[in-house]
């Protein structure tokens, strides 16, 4: 068992617990066999929103502008393994039951939770370590994006403006193969012009709007008028 896991000299004895409770070390076992499954992690890449997964999923990417842990109440927590937690999980789920992104993220997310609470670690302090990062590298220029990256979950996502940014700048980088790019261009072309249809279907709308709102107040029945109140 690598070094990094929980408990990589404990024996693994039967636990004094019902088989559904998930328990601390419970979870920790489970993340370290999702571990030890990871061919490999890379963290020398630009990733939108922190982390992804390349189209094979052999290969986890971590961005690398993320620290590698932040220090909460004392302790140091290393965030790798809750991070690679999330993307393999949320990459099986998509690939191997065909889930939606959406769905697969929540799931993966809840897991990921899961594994921080395990870990004595509150969701709060965890997500918002987290947050201060996906802000600062979302706002960045896209300057090393993997030639592999699974495009999925940004278009499942409809983060059009990010998909733009990077089909841009992949004219200028070198390594991305010829099918990533294309790829990219067809997601953001279809993208496109799905916005474009929406604007028109809702230009039609605004227009027709007014001229229905007059043809409605003119068919609108009357109301009576009220019988005026006498005063003695």
């Amino acid at each position: 068992m690598p070094s990094t896991s929980c408990h990589p000299d404990a024996p693994h004895e039967k636990l004094k617990a019902p088989d559904w409770y998930v328990s601390a070390l419970m979870m920790d076992r489970a993340l370290d066999a999702i571990l030890r499954r990871v061919k490999k992690l890379d963290r020398a890449h630009d990733i939108p929103y922190l982390a992804g997964y390349s189209q094979d999923g052999k290969t986890i990417y971590i961005d690398r502008h993320l620290p590698t842990s932040f220090t909460f109440r004392g302790r140091t927590i290393a965030v790798d393994r809750f991070l690679i937690l999330h993307e393999e999980v949320e990459k099986t789920l998509i690939d191997q039951l065909g889930l939606h992104y959406l769905h697969a993220h929540q799931i993966a997310t809840r897991a990921e939770e899961a594994a921080a609470n395990a870990a004595r670690v509150t969701w709060q302090a965890y997500d918002r370590f987290m947050q201060k990062y996906v802000k600062q590298i979302g706002d960045e220029r896209l300057q090393k994006v993997p030639a592999d990256l699974d495009l999925k979950p940004y278009r499942d996502y409809h983060d059009y403006d990010l998909l733009q940014r990077m089909e841009q700048h992949s004219e200028h980088t070198p390594g991305l193969g010829a099918k990533f790019k294309a790829e990219l261009k067809a997601y953001a072309a279809a993208f496109r012009e799905q916005r474009e249809v929406a604007k028109r279907q809702a230009a039609r709308v605004g227009k027709a709007a007014p001229a229905a709102n007059k043809r409605a107040a003119k068919a609108a029945p009357v109301p009576p008028r009220r019988p005026a109140v006498r005063t003695r």
